[in-house]
């Protein structure tokens, strides 16, 4: 038998992509089928009235450690990092994610659907990044895009690390030579006849980047950093996506003419070292005044998943467009994430990734009330007994 029709009827529906409008949205088969004003509901639907409450996409999050770096485990939990030879690109992130993580729990009571997650920064190139529903069993029924990335690190941690193992890179110059020396090496493996290249992980993940199938996505703070990952990019010519761009509005007229997007934070944080001096909540309302496609993120541990939406609203506070900040954790994310065909906004055919929350989510009084994943209510917030509900994993 075919899935019933869930009709969430008296919403206050924010599509992302198109003006907000009050009425409902229909889902079936996890997909949405309808929206509007004027939308009938189907005989035999299931109904929810939202009573005005605000209906939106799921969240977004491009930059996570989620599942690799898990809540309250400790030593054993903690896989972002393969930190053994500065060169780790064929490392999957997939490999590492632990669906039972706490932290999906915590995204879910976020509003958080989907998530990119991230080998860590210990290394010039880290590994290869994978995006996830924030819901599932195992990790094969939440991919949405494998791989979605490849992780890469300038600036401060991989010379900290590498200079303390007493070999290269030890400085910015040790890390750019690293990262040349790979895609080089990655250019001669691909001009190799089929029946001379023998398989190599690492240089065919290199391959991805160089045949434009993945971006570079490139963790990079400082101004200067940044202008050598644009140097890179330039004598490589891959997709690069700019990951914290703390000092990223220092260039944002350039980011923006060659329409770079930046991943911007964690930005509830305090500067605890030296490429966090300029961290501020006023940096995404410049850059996206200077016309820059921006993305805010967690970098969850760093700051929990949960906490996305209300650096987005202490960003609107310090200054950013409250239709960019929205945008800034629904459609450009999944735009970066290579999935935006699914996800990112209210709009027939896309995943029924759906939340209903208590009232405008800018609000940081307001919180998510029920979380649906391809149609699938996987999260209840009980306001009786204050409780959160979560789907079971099982």
């Amino acid at each position: 038998m075919p899935a019933p029709v869930l009709a969430i009827t008296n919403a206050h529906v924010i599509p992302v992509t198109a003006p907000p409008f009050d009425g409902t949205v229909l889902l079936e088969n996890g997909r949405i089928r309808a929206l509007g004003s004027d939308i009938s509901v189907p005989e035999g639907a299931q109904v929810i009235d939202a009573a005005g409450r605000w209906l939106l996409p799921g969240l977004v999050d491009a930059h996570t450690h989620l599942g690799v770096h898990e809540e309250g485990e400790g030593w054993a939990g903690s896989d972002s990092n393969e930190m053994t030879d500065p060169m780790m690109a064929g490392v999957r992130a997939i490999d590492a994610v632990n669906p039972h993580d706490l932290g999906f729990d915590d995204a879910l009571a976020g509003g958080v659907t989907a998530v990119n997650v991230n080998p860590g920064s210990g290394n010039p190139i880290g590994g290869l990044t994978v995006a996830l529903h924030t819901h599932g069993r195992y990790v094969e029924e939440m991919v949405l895009r494998s791989p979605s990335g490849l992780k890469s690190a300038l600036g401060e941690n991989p010379k900290r690390i590498y200079s303390e193992k007493k070999q290269t890179p030890s400085t910015r110059l040790g890390t750019a030579l690293v990262i040349r020396k790979a895609f080089m090496d990655a250019q001669n493996h691909m001009g190799q006849d089929d029946d001379d290249r023998d398989r190599d992980p690492q240089l065919e993940a290199l391959a991805m980047v160089l045949r434009r199938e993945i971006p570079w996505r490139q963790h990079a703070h400082r101004a200067d950093d940044i202008g050598t990952a644009l140097r890179l990019a330039d004598e490589f010519g891959y997709d690069l996506v700019l990951d914290h761009g703390t000092e990223a509005h220092v260039l944002a007229d350039v980011l923006a003419d060659r329409g770079i997007p930046v991943l911007i934070g964690p930005l509830l944080t305090s500067r605890s070292k030296v490429e966090l001096r300029r961290r501020s909540m006023e940096n995404p309302g410049k850059l996206a005044a200077a016309g820059v496609k921006i993305s805010i993120i967690t970098d969850h541990p760093v700051v929990p998943i949960n906490f996305l939406i209300y650096q987005a609203a202490l960003a609107v506070k310090e200054g950013l467009d409250r239709e960019a900040a929205l945008r800034a954790v629904t459609i450009n994310p999944a735009k970066v994430m290579g999935v935006a065909d699914r996800i990112g906004s209210l709009e027939p055919g896309k995943d029924a990734d759906v939340v209903l929350w208590s009232g405008d989510p800018l609000d940081v009084m307001q919180r998510a009330l029920t979380v649906w994943i391809g149609g699938r209510e996987v999260y209840r917030y009980d306001t009786e007994t204050r409780t959160q509900v979560v789907a079971d994993r099982e």
